[in-house]
Parts: structure tokens; C-alpha cells; sequence
């Protein structure tokens, strides 16, 4: 695998598709970070991290609405990718939908939203849009 974080949003992206209450994605640091965001912003309903010696596993519980069954993901896209890294300084901080989304990066201060960035005034890598 040549791009984690691709792998990442892709199956999450696979799993609210399919309409799947849970998905279990292989660990690392920065993949639980951004679970830890999606969660705090309110797109994942609950996560898990289990070890297992090794890197360990990430288990994420979808959120839908109750009635209709919308997902809270409409769309995850990757931003940054190994062949084309894209990065943004304090001033030119991506908005997502107006403000509606999120972005996700990563900074000198660790994996932050594009707004908790903005409050900050630093800027880093857009690793992915969530909306």
C-alpha cells in the first residue's frame, strides 16, 4: 500500500456506501488522530482503537440519520496526495462548502480542522475535505 490515508477514506468512503454500521481500517498515529476529529465533528458515531502488538486495528461505528438513513458523510475526498502534496499557509486556508465542511490537516502543532488552524494562524498540509 503506497498511500494510507487514501486507503483510509476510501474505506470509509466504501462503507457508508454500501450502508455498513461498522468498519475496521488498520492503524496508525495519524489515521486515529483523524478518527479522533471525525468523531469530535460529529460524521463518526463512536471508534475503538484495539492493539495488537503491532500497528493495531481501528474499528469506526457510521453514523445515519434514524429515520431516513442518511449517512453523515456525503463525501470524503483526498486532498494531498504522495505524487502532488498540497500544502496552505495561515492566509489561504482551504473553507469547505462555504464553511459547511471540514478540512483536515496536518500541522507543526499536529492534525487539526482547517478552523482550529485558522484560530491558531498556522497552516500545514490538506490531507482531505469531509462534508
Amino acid at each position: 500500500m503506497t498511500d494510507p490515508i487514501a486507503d483510509f477514506l476510501t474505506r470509509v468512503r466504501n462503507a457508508v456506501m454500501a450502508k455498513k454500521r461498522v468498519v475496521e481500517i488498520p492503524g496508525s498515529n495519524l489515521k486515529r488522530e483523524m478518527t479522533k476529529i471525525l468523531h469530535e465533528k460529529g460524521y463518526i458515531l463512536s471508534y475503538k482503537f484495539e492493539d495488537d502488538g503491532k500497528q493495531g486495528n481501528i474499528k469506526i461505528a457510521l453514523k445515519y440519520h434514524p429515520q431516513t438513513k442518511v449517512p453523515a458523510i456525503k463525501k470524503i475526498e483526498r486532498i494531498s496526495k504522495p505524487g502532488l502534496r498540497k500544502y496552505a499557509g495561515s492566509k489561504e486556508l482551504p473553507r469547505v462548502i462555504n464553511g459547511l465542511g471540514i478540512a483536515i490537516l496536518t500541522t507543526s502543532q499536529g492534525v487539526m480542522t482547517n478552523k482550529e488552524a485558522r484560530n491558531l494562524n498556522i497552516g500545514g498540509e490538506v490531507l482531505c475535505y469531509v462534508y
